[in-house]
């Protein structure tokens, strides 16, 4: 029988194990690379919360769009009026004052860093009057306890797809985490902890936390596993998509967070809410719900992962009260 010819390695070409480690690992930035990253994107990556990322990206991007601001110089040369001027262009646009307020303390912060940093003198935005909102209580609308009672029925459940989105608008209703919450969940997530079904959640700016979810959640993503038989996979994503031409390509690829709105308005409107609520009004209806059942003002705080307990205070629809409003006693 033939042997394959024998090669002899060329002298001077051996490669130890050490030195085949060291070529794989990727180079690191010289110190001249990493002095000239501007300043814009060390503040925009310092923010420890994609979303928070995201959502100052485009508030800068309105800001130098609506100005014609094209290059950092530019950026960094605007003054008062400037700032002014975007505030009038927002507000003659329609632009809640919510979002005139929040788009304002984006590129205010911006600044900060960049006078923290030398790189210009002041802020322009620090003395730009910033419209007042209503801090006592939320804009996000809530379900009352009937739609909420609709909204986890809807879903069919003899199919893939239900039985997910029941346990995803179970999530949100019964546990309170937000949509990127919901989204970033792994299968590793959903646990036992001290006896008691749990989901571990990344909340916003990266923080860790817990919590011991009602067992219809737990039993509502128990039916999903079993039908998805995903649940052995404990470091991939809990919600997956359900499109048989999509998983073939990306079958561990998590859901989008905007999936979670979308499919939070198709139930609304499937029991006939057609608008006013998004994703965020499973929070609001979570909070609002489980204070009305008794709760305690800071077990709903560490349940919803706010910082502060008038956060949370923002979501509680409990003095909502529409029947008794002064308009019904004006009669003519």
């Amino acid at each position: 029988m033939n042997q394959p010819p024998k090669t002899t390695p060329k002298r001077g070409l051996k490669t130890t194990g050490a030195e085949l480690a060291k070529s794989e690992r990727p180079a690191l930035p010289s110190l001249e690379l990493l002095a000239a990253i501007p300043e814009e994107q060390v503040w925009l990556e310092g923010q420890q919360s994609p979303q928070t990322r995201r959502a100052y990206r485009a508030d800068v991007v309105h800001f130098m769009r609506t100005l014609g601001i094209t290059k950092t110089d530019q950026l960094r040369q605007v003054d008062r009026r400037a700032i002014v001027a975007w505030r009038r262009s927002m507000e003659s646009d329609g632009a809640k004052p919510r979002s005139v307020r929040r788009r304002l303390s984006a590129l205010s912060s911006l600044f900060s860093h960049l006078v923290d940093k030398n790189v210009v003198e002041i802020n322009p935005v620090r003395e730009i009057k910033r419209p007042r909102v209503n801090r006592r209580q939320g804009t996000t609308a809530a379900f009352s306890p009937a739609q909420a009672r609709k909204l986890l029925d809807a879903p069919d459940p003899d199919t893939l797809q239900g039985l997910r989105d029941r346990a995803i608008l179970s999530v949100g209703l019964q546990a309170g985490p937000r949509r990127s919450e919901i989204a970033s969940l792994r299968v590793r997530d959903f646990h036992l902890n001290s006896g008691y079904d749990s989901l571990h959640f990344i909340r916003k700016g990266g923080e860790d936390h817990a919590m011991a979810i009602h067992p219809q959640t737990a039993q509502r993503i128990r039916d999903y596993l079993d039908r998805a038989g995903h649940g052995d996979d404990r470091k991939g994503p809990l919600f997956r998509a359900v499109r048989q031409t999509w998983l073939r390509k990306n079958e561990r690829a998590p859901l989008d967070p905007d999936m979670i709105d979308r499919l939070l308005r198709k139930y609304a409107k499937k029991i006939g809410i057609k608008q006013g609520f998004s994703a965020h009004s499973m929070r609001a209806t979570f909070i609002t719900t489980t204070l009305e059942n008794g709760a305690s003002l800071e077990e709903v705080q560490q349940a919803a992962g706010h910082a502060d307990a008038s956060t949370t205070k923002l979501y509680d629809r409990r003095g909502y009260n529409p029947e008794k409003s002064a308009s019904f006693f004006a009669s003519y």
